[in-house]
């Protein structure tokens, strides 16, 4: 895991020292002192059909997601709070399928509030973070249909549902340093985090008069059996940076690290996004989203999500107000 998170910082460094060597392509933000938002919703969609006598091989299939984005930014000489809200839900269903499936699923909450300290870009900080999702989550697999004899007379499509809206739910906070360079490129540190994990006690149940239930349970998301919270305190370190490398081609990479003290401390939970995006015109964009997670309270591997589409998209709330 150390040399995964090594390589991907790898990858990050060489677009920092692009923007920072390429001033031509540098964005001087213009100071606008008091209150800024801006809100982006986006749908995407994507389809694929093949008939009958189509030999290459494929499953007709239609899928879309919603996106929704919202930034709300404070700023005056001494003071810098950034708030965040992001939306991501999608499904997708293909011909052969019997059920519905979701293809994306986040709700997060970013807010960081900096102290400037004078006459550099070093802020004391304080962070608060809050991630779940919002529908369930759904293990399908193929079911044996058995008569009277125990003799199969069919094979039918069920699904087993592995976890259920805010839950998980994570809830993160600490205070830290922080580097900002703009609002497109940031560095958090915080080195006292605490974090919860909640879930729904319903995947936590557990008989406790069974030995033997209760020796064979595993830890939902690292929760305890008949219980509906996990509590951890350690350190993260949050990266954001967002650069238009290519005329209308923005690259938006967003990295947080967590390490708990407690318990486990060599394993480092990660969550690594890249969102391209490609815009044609005002209402029309094209978008990669890539995202890596690692996090051993949930699953002992890496966990990887890649989407493409095309998207309409509708930006809204867009306003400043002086101080």
């Amino acid at each position: 895991m150390r040399i995964f998170i090594a390589s991907l910082a790898i990858c990050i460094l060489p677009l920092s020292l692009f923007a920072q060597e390429n001033p031509k392509k540098e964005k001087k933000d213009s100071i606008v002192l008091g209150w800024k938002s801006k809100g982006m919703l986006q749908a995407l969609f994507n389809q694929s059909a093949f008939n009958d006598e189509w030999q290459g091989g494929g499953t007709s299939n239609i899928a879309g997601s919603f996106n929704l984005s919202q930034d709300l930014n404070y700023k005056n000489e001494k003071i810098n709070w950034d708030t965040k809200l992001i939306t991501n839900l999608g499904f997708a269903i293909a011909r052969d399928q019997e059920f519905v499936r979701k293809t994306t699923d986040r709700f997060e909450i970013n807010s960081l509030f900096g102290s400037k300290i004078p006459e550099t870009n070093w802020y004391y900080s304080g962070i608060i973070n809050f991630r779940t999702q919002l529908a369930s989550g759904f293990e399908f697999f193929n079911r044996d249909v058995l008569n009277e004899q125990g003799e199969i007379l069919e094979i039918v499509q069920d699904r087993r549902k592995i976890t259920a809206a805010f839950s998980p739910a994570y809830l993160q906070a600490g205070p830290g340093i922080l580097w900002k360079k703009s609002d497109d490129f940031k560095v958090n540190l915080a080195p006292a985090t605490a974090r919860f994990i909640f879930v729904n006690k319903r995947f936590t149940r557990v008989d406790e008069n069974d030995p033997e239930a209760l020796e064979n349970y595993i830890p939902f998301f690292g929760v305890e059996a008949n219980e509906t919270t996990r509590f951890e305190f350690g350190a993260s370190l949050s990266v954001y940076y967002k650069e238009e490398l290519l005329k209308n081609i923005v690259f938006e990479n967003t990295l947080n690290l967590y390490s708990d003290y407690l318990e486990n401390t060599k394993n480092v939970d990660l969550d690594y996004t890249l969102n391209i995006a490609m815009t044609v015109n005002k209402y029309i964009t094209t978008n990669i989203a890539l995202q890596l997670i690692y996090d051993e309270n949930a699953i002992s591997g890496l966990q990887v999500r890649q989407v493409l589409g095309l998207g309409l998209t509708y930006s809204f709330l867009d306003w400043k107000s002086k101080s």
